[in-house]
């Protein structure tokens, strides 16, 4: 789980470095990854081997990044292009109809997306959603998931709950509207049938060590 692909601004506060990583660490772990032979699938490749057993390539790994800030079109697109890997990229889709600079584009989405990128809803504004009203969620959910469709001519089918909250409610509005599963904050990397709508990620951290990405890479989640 990636968030900003950058080198975090002189003023930075202790959230945004801890959620930057820079391009050269990204670069690095890119580079590590594909020395040892990890290759990159979809959640809808996850879903397919969880729920009807579909095999998956030797080492698979899942690289998502949330929020669809701009620094991952400019600088996480083309290291993931030149390592040979797909990127899944959960969007935030108020600033970009916005048009706020630190967001991609819908340009910039159409693009990656027709260079094999994978991208998902993440909520309309980002949004708690957590203990609320059915019209709430529908909204928060669906508004960004018809954006993205759009543009890109695909269904979606997965979701990153906004700051990890979400309920039993929440859960209940996506499987109505057709979600195969989402994401959750929670550290982890084992995933079963049963939870396909708690996905746990590892968090890449901006004080990660090359060693620390390599250790985390091998703990037993």
């Amino acid at each position: 789980m990636y968030h900003y692909i950058s080198v975090p601004p002189a003023d930075a506060d202790i959230y945004r470095r801890d959620l930057s990583v820079t391009p050269a660490d990204f670069e690095a772990q890119l580079a590590w990854l594909r020395s040892q032979g990890y290759q990159s699938i979809t959640l809808n490749d996850l879903v397919y081997h969880l729920s009807l057993g579909w095999p998956l390539p030797d080492r698979p790994v899942i690289l998502t990044f949330d929020d669809g800030y701009r620094d991952n079109y400019t600088n996480a697109f083309p290291l993931l292009e030149k390592y040979g890997y797909v990127g899944t990229f959960f969007l935030v889709t108020a600033p970009i109809d916005f048009g706020d600079p630190a967001y991609m584009s819908w340009e910039m989405v159409k693009e990656m997306h027709r260079a094999g990128m994978d991208f998902q809803p993440h909520g309309y504004r980002h949004f708690d959603l957590h203990g609320k009203d059915i019209d709430f969620l529908i909204f928060e959910i669906l508004a960004p998931k018809e954006a993205i469709e759009a543009r890109i001519g695909e269904t979606t089918y997965f979701f990153s709950y906004p700051s990890g909250s979400y309920d039993h409610q929440t859960v209940a509005v996506l499987q109505s509207a057709y979600f195969w599963g989402a994401v959750i904050t929670e550290q982890g990397a084992t995933h079963t049938s049963d939870a396909l709508f708690e996905l746990p990620r590892v968090r890449i951290r901006g004080g990660h060590t090359l060693q620390d990405f390599v250790d985390l890479m091998a703990y037993d989640w």
